[in-house]
């Protein structure tokens, strides 16, 4: 049985991955106790200069409270030191430990919510690190000392202490207005963010079509306008965490000079020595300072709150893949029980009862109209659309009581919209499997019928195939596609439209690789549009408007007989559909499969 450490509640992953580093925190929370206490330094190193040495006039007073003031600096400034790196470390820590999660949810969410962005979790982490590698973390350690501070304050003359005390309410005043007045513009600056990262995304995808069709000046204007509104959100937030941020330290400095002046007062009215004017102003100071770097880092606050909300969300929406029993690989049959499937973020049905069964040995070609469920019938079969309402066995398991890695290994797919990963390719017909040997790469190849076209490669199977596979033409991604589809014998292999872009050679070669997968007494499913990829089934579903209309073995289902005036409609339908294939089944003669396979008709 696959182990797997227990899992955090629904929505609180980020919270336990905090949670694995509370160590750490306690320890920041020591260092921020022994800096503040240390922060008392310089008030108490002034009070006793003027209250002491300058009275007395004490050189070696004067050059002993200085060695002692100097070392608590020493001490004030190695803590401070040490929690901004501890806080880094943390930082660190804690994207390491969600790195891979959160790279699964980046790979997740378009085959659940296609319309979300799927870099923004990992753009969401990133901006969690950066803020709590800065200095606002520790301000926020630091406020809960700013009673201590108030306190001295009060110790000297309540007059002084009720000073501070009203800076200080005007200053927390001034976060919480800061928090009301931006937290409006900032969500709507996240989400212009997101469409303006969309619509450019989708301008790089679709470059060729933007440049062939002139479409980039328009494009470039819509942007524009994306990029006009987000500006001015981020203004409008800038603005008012700005504004806000100088009024506060505005305040700092008329707080200052107002101690600084009540002291003196003080004074002059003997309610005070000389030295608690200094003292009071540092400590006033000291105690404000929290609340001022909080306000300079609240733009950064907001990004990382809006952050780990949105992570968190994601998260919960797209919980990890609970341990798995280990399951015997399959070798002999697939079943589809009234599967229904839905486009993910769709509310649409777009197939609808299908069913039908198939034996180890045997090949499925999928047949019927543009807009059909053709494709959407195969994502369901492979397990990367979810099911309505059916079940997909693989050898009676539901294709749900398989893990992802486990299920991958046993299944071969080959998408309509194939690309490849910037890599070689070799480690693209391997999956990127570390440390794959070099047979089973080339038997994949050869089994594609790509062998021969990869040696003629620049560097052969170490050539780099560019971002994409951009290196390489619409052909040759097509048929090294089928390569890794293919790798490791696979039992099931799904192809959708894996001729679109092969030549006559091409054709042949696919043709093999069909009858090579049941000639090893694998399952091979084909979606196509031309008659000729339909040379290596021995069955055929007819599909229209999203339901099963027909399926048989291919002859009876491509060469119906002629139904009568009275046929009910659907087997009009079907053969409808199936007309443009029938040339197929006279013209192309059926590969005979290796002995030891069982080619047998299927089963409805």
């Amino acid at each position: 049985m696959t182990t797997a450490r227990p899992q955090p509640r629904q929505g609180q992953e980020l919270a336990a991955a905090l949670a694995q580093f509370r160590h750490a925190l306690v320890g920041i929370g020591v260092f921020t106790a022994a800096i503040n206490l240390l922060q008392l330094t310089g008030p108490l190193f002034m009070l006793e200069v003027y209250d002491r040495v300058l009275p007395g006039r004490s050189v070696p007073t004067l050059v002993a409270i200085s060695v002692l003031a100097l070392v608590m600096f020493g001490f004030q400034g190695i803590l401070d030191i040490v929690r901004s790196r501890v806080l880094v470390r943390i930082a660190g820590s804690v994207d390491q430990a969600m790195a891979g999660r959160v790279f699964e949810l980046a790979a997740r969410l378009p085959l659940r919510a296609p319309s979300a962005g799927s870099l923004q979790p990992v753009q969401d982490l990133d901006r969690l690190r950066s803020f709590m590698s800065t200095v606002g973390p520790a301000a926020f350690f630091d406020l809960p000392w700013m009673p201590l501070y108030l306190g001295i304050c009060f110790a000297f003359h309540p007059l002084i202490g009720w000073t501070a005390i009203v800076g200080g309410l005007i200053l927390i005043g001034i976060t919480i207005a800061t928090e009301v007045l931006t937290r409006q513009p900032a969500r709507e600056a996240s989400g212009i963010a997101e469409g303006r990262m969309g619509l450019a995304e989708a301008s790089r995808r679709n470059a060729e079509v933007v440049q062939a069709m002139g479409m980039a000046g328009r494009l470039s204007k819509r942007w524009q306008e994306h990029n006009e509104r987000h500006i001015a959100a981020q203004q409008r937030v800038a603005d008012i965490s700005s504004g806000m941020s100088a009024a506060s330290r505005t305040l700092r400095m008329v707080l200052q000079s107002a101690v600084l002046a009540i002291g003196a007062w003080l004074v002059i009215n003997q309610q005070a020595t000389a030295g608690i004017i200094i003292a009071s102003s540092i400590l006033t100071s000291r105690a404000l300072q929290p609340v001022e770097v909080t306000l300079a880092h609240w733009k950064g606050f907001l990004l990382a709150r809006q952050s780990w909300r949105r992570l968190n969300a994601l998260l919960a929406s797209l919980p990890a893949e609970p341990p798995h029993m280990a399951l015997p690989a399959p070798r002999d049959s697939l079943a589809v029980e009234g599967v229904t499937v839905s486009p993910p973020g769709v509310n649409r049905v777009v197939v609808q009862g299908i069913a039908f069964q198939l034996k180890a040995g045997q090949g499925l070609g999928v047949i019927g109209p543009s807009a059909s469920g053709k494709s959407s019938l195969v994502r369901a079969l492979v397990g990367v659309w979810p099911l309505l309402q059916g079940k997909v066995r693989i050898d009676g398991a539901a294709l749900d009581q398989w893990s992802p890695e486990d299920l991958g290994r046993h299944v071969g797919y080959l998408p309509q919209d194939m690309e490849l990963f910037a890599g070689t390719v070799a480690e693209n017909i391997a999956r990127f499997e570390p440390g794959a040997p070099s047979q089973a790469v080339i038997a994949a190849a050869q089994a594609a019928g790509v062998h021969e076209m990869i040696l003629a490669l620049p560097n052969g199977y170490e050539t780099q195939v560019g971002d994409s596979g951009n290196a390489l033409s619409a052909g040759q991604r097509q048929r090294i596609g089928l390569a890794r589809a293919l790798y490791g014998d696979p039992f099931l292999v799904v192809l959708d439209e894996p001729n679109s872009n092969l030549d006559r050679d091409g054709d042949e070669a696919l043709t093999r690789a069909i009858l090579g997968v049941r000639a090893r007494n694998g399952i091979a499913i084909v979606v196509c549009h031309r008659p000729s990829a339909l040379a290596g089934v021995d069955s055929v579903l007819v599909m229209m408007a999203g339901r099963q209309q027909s399926f048989g073995p291919k002859e009876q289902v491509l060469q119906p007989p002629a139904p009568p005036a009275a046929a009910k409609p659907a087997a009009a339908a079907a053969a409808s559909a199936a007309a443009p294939y029938a040339p197929a089944a006279r013209l192309v003669t059926p590969m005979t499969v290796r002995a030891g396979t069982r080619p047998q008709g299927p089963t409805s």
